[in-house]
């Protein structure tokens, strides 16, 4: 599966914190769940994180997934 990419985010003054992939806002996090994001940003691979904060982790491995022999009806 691909790495996580294109993902970004801005913090705000009123301790909100906006996710945004390619452009396009993907979350927008606010009070304490800001707080564990940006701490979990800081400690690990910051694409990977915001991309499981986001459920765009996923993305990757559908067409893997559509091509196995057991999906192919």
């Amino acid at each position: 599966m691909p790495k996580p990419h294109g993902f970004s985010y801005e913090q705000h003054r009123d301790h909100r914190v906006v996710i945004t992939h390619q452009g396009r806002t993907a979350a927008t996090l606010r009070g304490s769940r800001a707080d564990r994001f940006l701490a979990e940003v800081g400690a690990g691979d910051a694409q990977l994180v915001m991309a499981r904060w986001t459920g765009s982790y996923k993305f990757g491995n559908e067409r893997t997934a559509k091509n196995h022999p057991r999906n192919r009806r």
